[in-house]
């Protein structure tokens, strides 16, 4: 069995490519300190059929006042977090005729991130694109991780705080873990909480209020 990561060299990359490694998988890992750049659609072409692909590639801005964010950070975030998870799916989706697409998200996906909007911003639309596409997809199951924050080199900057305030930390393997759940489930479009002391599981996403005619709901758009 055949697996790829993207971000497979950072802290939560290199936990998932041991997870799926301890389950049998050949993994491919796919970071830019390999020559990787998950934000360029020339690269993807390169990458073949697996059977399982995690899309981990994410970075923040660093900058947590809009007012003085930089095209250059802005620019960066959008296209490693979201330009990188689409450019997968899309040739993922050519290439392969079953099997499971992962992609890491954010609780800042689920919630609002005062602290780095633009990372934030990205991770919504991988929740969103990620719901929105797996109906689209089968036979190829889509799903999401949405962790908490989690120990890894992205806090170092933060890292102090984390520990004077005693907020807990998710292990990089905590993530690994929920990714295997996600990998393996039988459904497509979840997106999956991961939270310090919970267990993973698919956010339960509230109903959006329908138009309504003559008293009675419409449903969808017949989209």
């Amino acid at each position: 069995m055949k697996a790829l990561v993207t971000g497979g060299e950072g802290g939560l990359g290199r936990a998932i490519r041991a997870r799926l490694e301890r389950e049998g998988y050949d993994v491919e890992s796919l970071d830019l300190v390999n020559g990787f750049d998950v934000a360029d659609p020339a690269d993807w072409e390169r990458v073949a059929r697996v059977d399982l692909a995690c899309l981990n590639a994410g970075v923040l801005t660093g900058q947590s006042d809009v007012r003085k964010l930089t095209d250059e950070q802005y620019r960066r975030a959008v296209s490693v977090n979201v330009d990188g998870v689409v450019f997968g799916v899309r040739r993922l989706a050519q290439v392969m005729d079953g099997g499971t697409i992962v992609a890491t998200a954010s609780l800042a996906g689920l919630t609002a991130m005062p602290t780095d909007a633009v990372y934030s911003l990205t991770k919504h639309a991988v929740v969103g694109f990620v719901r929105s596409a797996a109906p689209l997809l089968a036979p190829i199951r889509l799903n999401a991780v949405c962790p908490g924050i989690a120990d890894t080199a992205m806090i170092d900057a933060q890292r102090e705080v984390f520990s004077q305030a005693g907020f807990p930390l998710l292990r990089p393997d905590d993530v690994a873990d929920a990714v295997w759940l996600a990998a393996t489930s039988n459904e497509t479009g979840e997106c999956w909480f991961v939270q310090p002391g919970r267990e993973p599981a698919p956010f339960a996403f509230p109903n959006l209020p329908g138009p309504r005619r003559e008293g009675s709901s419409v449903g969808r758009p017949p989209l």
